[in-house]
């Protein structure tokens, strides 16, 4: 398995209120194309941070991100959306869906905004919400669906540009226990199914659905269940 990921020292430090806040710490970690790794942790350790250093939506004090053998690092932010359109499928914690348009209208719009022909881009999302069991729900707004239907449009709409890597930031913190187990049995088939998940969570029983767990504390990462010991990450 060669690797998909691989952030090396990574740092993020900003001021709040006058004060300097270092949220991450000298971070690294390397996926390997078709794992699930989950990073836990409560809140505020720097899970969010780490997820949006690593799809190029910030930029970092120091350290690198390797994607899919993209360094993000001096990357200006139009080169960052382009890495990120090619390999990164990101999925909220509160869907971030478009009310005014319909499901299908949703997907669709993602694979067009990536430079897919509307056609193609169509006929992709059609197929995700058969696969999702959404397909009669294509002509209805997301505002009609329950939770666990509006985070697999999320799911949906994160996977129709085929990314090489997934992200999820607290996939399941906005559903309920019904909702929170149909999402991960979905991240469970497509991880059966070949896809690479990094998923961030600060709930421990739903980083257990993953085949690896990384555990953050004080943006660090402290101990990795792959390890036979804890260990520190960084200075």
């Amino acid at each position: 398995m060669g690797e998909v990921l691989l952030v090396r020292g990574l740092r993020k430090s900003f001021e709040s209120g006058g004060e300097p806040v270092r949220a991450l710490r000298g971070v690294s970690l390397e996926v390997k194309r078709g794992e699930f790794v989950a990073v836990s942790g409560p809140s505020g350790c720097g899970k969010s941070t780490l997820l949006n250093l690593v799809a190029g939506v910030d930029t970092a004090t120091g350290g690198d991100v390797v994607l899919a053998g993209h360094s993000l690092v001096g990357k200006d932010q139009d080169e960052r959306a382009r890495i990120r359109r090619a390999h990164i499928g990101f999925v909220f914690q509160f869907f971030n869906l478009l009310e005014g348009m319909t499901t299908l209208e949703n997907v669709t719009l993602a694979a067009v905004i990536a430079g897919r022909a509307r056609r193609q881009a169509e006929a992709s999302a059609r197929r995700l919400l058969e696969l999702l069991h959404l397909a009669e729900k294509g002509a209805d707004p997301p505002g009609v669906l329950s939770g666990g239907q509006r985070q697999r449009l999320a799911i949906a709409r994160a996977l129709v540009n085929e990314p090489t890597l997934l992200l999820a930031d607290e996939p399941t913190g906005a559903l309920d226990s019904a909702g929170a187990t149909e999402v991960l049995e979905l991240f469970r088939r497509l991880h059966d199914g070949g896809q690479t998940i990094l998923m961030v969570t600060h709930d421990e029983r739903v980083a257990e659905a993953a085949e690896r767990v990384l555990w953050m504390r004080d943006g660090r990462i402290r101990a990795d269940s792959s390890e036979p010991l804890a260990y520190v990450s960084g200075t």
